[in-house]
């Protein structure tokens, strides 16, 4: 099909089911993979994609163009990951104090986040806003002027996060080589 991924995303808006499943087909692995970026957990990414997917039918209409839309679709994807951040962020305050399960729980997950890949743990310690404009950057090569339009900011503000990500993962580096 040679259909633009912008008249399938306005046909789907349009109730149009074989446009948005071939809209889905198109974007499902990028999607995929810039969730996994974001989440740093395969289990996560799924549950991420899914919730998107599932809420895609809704928010199609608020598609305008006015960017591209794997662009429009990134931003829905930083902001489902904010979201998600969010609520277990919440929930982790709400549990604290819950006794000895609650602290075996917490053990559980440390285990689980330390065991993880080293850029996978090395993205999980920095701030929100420069892992998204990592996981913007790094896997889909999108150039700072796509993820600056992604995330709302300016191309010189997407450059300064890039630098600040390789001081930082080079000072995690180091630290591990020294201790």
């Amino acid at each position: 099909m040679n259909t633009s991924d912008h008249a399938l995303a306005m046909a789907a808006a349009g109730g149009d089911s074989a446009a948005f499943a071939a809209l889905l087909e198109r974007s499902y692995d990028r999607l995929f993979g810039l969730c996994f970026r974001l989440t740093g957990a395969r289990d996560q990414a799924e549950d991420l994609t899914q919730d998107i997917c599932l809420s895609l039918p809704a928010k199609l209409p608020g598609f305008r163009g006015d960017a591209q839309f794997s662009t429009w679709l990134y931003r829905v994807a930083v902001n489902a990951a904010h979201d998600r951040r969010r609520r277990a962020s919440s929930h982790a305050k709400a549990a604290t104090g819950w006794g000895d399960w609650e602290v075996a729980r917490q053990a559980d997950i440390a285990q689980g986040a330390a065991r993880q890949d080293w850029l996978s743990g090395a993205m999980a310690a920095l701030p929100d806003d420069l892992r998204d404009t990592l996981a913007l950057t790094l896997g889909d090569d999108l150039t700072h002027g796509e993820a600056a339009a992604v995330l709302g900011i300016s191309e010189g503000t997407v450059s300064w996060r890039l630098s600040e990500v390789r001081k930082r993962l080079r000072a995690m580096a180091e630290q591990e080589t020294t201790t």
